[in-house]
């Protein structure tokens, strides 16, 4: 039976919406923000990639060229006049082949002139021709073909990084120049080979002569002591604070200045080795020793942290089963855990190895800026790195200096992808799933 009052009783309450009504209204809204969050992150991992892309792509076409130089062949006569064979030191190499290029172009008569032509061959022709006298002194008396390294500016006008094009006032090579170039060419004696001597040689004022193994040297000693020092003495700290440390607030406050010296600026580094190590301790400046220590005091942090995390991630039931068969605190850690913990703590090494193998900062600060043209042979000559090596290049004006400041990073990024690969395939060939 219908009752009218309860009816229109009903009709007048107000009528509130569905809940799944309330969500189909907002799902789309939801749905809207969700898609334009995922365009969001993708631009920015797009224009990550390009500008990533767009960095080594200038890196490699400035730099490559670097790894060629352009040679010219020269008939020398090694004139007895001009070569001391008991003394090779004291020969007069670089009249020699002012001599040869004379003959070469007997036309060049004026001072200016021979000083123009002069210049289109390298100084370090002198001392290739010395060195050939040194190994083979028969060779006075007699006339060899050889080809001696070209000028930086012919190199860079062979390479087409200088532009034939424009007057003669807005180039580094005059007219007069060009043609002695030109004949040269024509005549087969320009060429271009693989350039040995920047992996041969050490630095030079010269660009066409300069190399990177003074500065290859100088970061393999650095980072032989960094690594002879660091990874013992981090492993142990860490070995200690994780398994043997009480738990009070002192070893708390020594947790606390770790973490936070992991985040210092590596400049920091430099100014306590300078003040410490040269200034207190009194030793050589712009050494490998030296910059060793202070990547040495940079890296333990990091060392630190991850051979923690290492020792950390093994589970608790390795120390309980060793324990419960009759082991000791000692025994435990060497022989169980360690073991299970040690390719995490050699990947984090390798890492904090990585990052102190592009540091310039620090080693800046201690001297290891200074012009190195030897090779080093021990810890305590002096050196430099190979980023301080690529840092003092990209200061110097020559169009030469730039190719090889490119091809010097390009090694060491290559060393870098060397390093981190390694801590990869460490990581998988040794890592446990637990």
């Amino acid at each position: 039976m219908n009752n009218p009052d309860i009816k229109q009783s009903r009709e007048a309450e107000p009528q509130y919406p569905r809940a799944i009504d309330i969500v189909n209204r907002g799902l789309a809204k939801r749905y809207g923000k969700e898609q334009r969050f995922k365009i969001y992150g993708l631009t920015a991992v797009v224009l990550s990639l390009s500008f990533l892309a767009l960095l080594f792509f200038t890196i490699f076409s400035n730099g490559y060229s670097a790894f060629f130089q352009t040679f010219v062949k020269l008939e020398v006569f090694f004139d007895p006049a001009f070569i001391d064979t008991d003394d090779p030191a004291n020969s007069n190499f670089p009249g020699l082949v002012k001599k040869t290029l004379r003959d070469e172009f007997p036309e060049v008569k004026t001072r200016k002139e021979k000083k123009e032509l002069y210049s289109l061959i390298s100084s370090g022709a002198a001392f290739q021709l010395q060195k050939m006298i040194q190994q083979q002194p028969d060779l006075a008396g007699r006339t060899v073909t050889i080809r001696v390294p070209a000028d930086d500016d012919v190199d860079m006008l062979n390479k087409g990084n200088i532009t034939r094009d424009v007057p003669e006032s807005d180039r580094r090579i005059n007219d007069r120049q060009l043609a002695w170039i030109d004949k040269w060419a024509h005549e087969g004696k320009i060429t271009k080979r693989f350039n040995t001597a920047f992996f041969t040689s050490g630095d030079s004022r010269e660009p066409e002569l300069a190399g990177i193994l003074g500065a290859l040297v100088g970061s393999i000693l650095t980072l032989t002591l960094t690594l002879l020092l660091s990874f013992p003495v981090g492993v142990a700290s860490a070995v200690y604070l994780e398994e043997f440390a009480p738990r009070n607030r002192w070893v708390d406050i020594v947790e606390v200045n770790i973490n936070n010296l992991a985040a210092v600026p590596s400049i920091v580094f430099g100014l306590l080795g300078l003040a410490v190590f040269i200034n207190f301790f009194h030793m050589p400046r712009s050494a490998p020793l030296v910059g060793g220590l202070v990547l040495t005091l940079m890296t333990l942090p990091v060392i630190i942290i991850a051979s923690r995390v290492s020792l950390q991630s093994v589970p608790p039931s390795i120390r309980e089963a060793a324990l419960g068969i009759g082991a000791s605190k000692m025994q435990t850690v060497l022989h169980h855990v360690l073991p299970l913990a040690l390719p995490g703590m050699l990947t984090g090494t390798i890492i904090g190895i990585a990052r102190a193998l592009g540091e310039t900062a620090p080693l800046l600060m201690i001297g290891m800026v200074a012009f190195i043209v030897d090779i080093p042979s021990g810890f305590t000559d002096p050196a430099t790195a190979l980023p301080v090596q690529i840092f003092l290049w990209a200061d110097s004006p020559e169009r030469g200096f730039v190719e090889r400041t490119s091809a010097a990073i390009i090694v060491l990024l290559a060393l870098l992808v060397v390093i981190n690969s390694l801590a990869v395939i460490l990581r998988n060939r040794f890592e446990r799933r637990w």
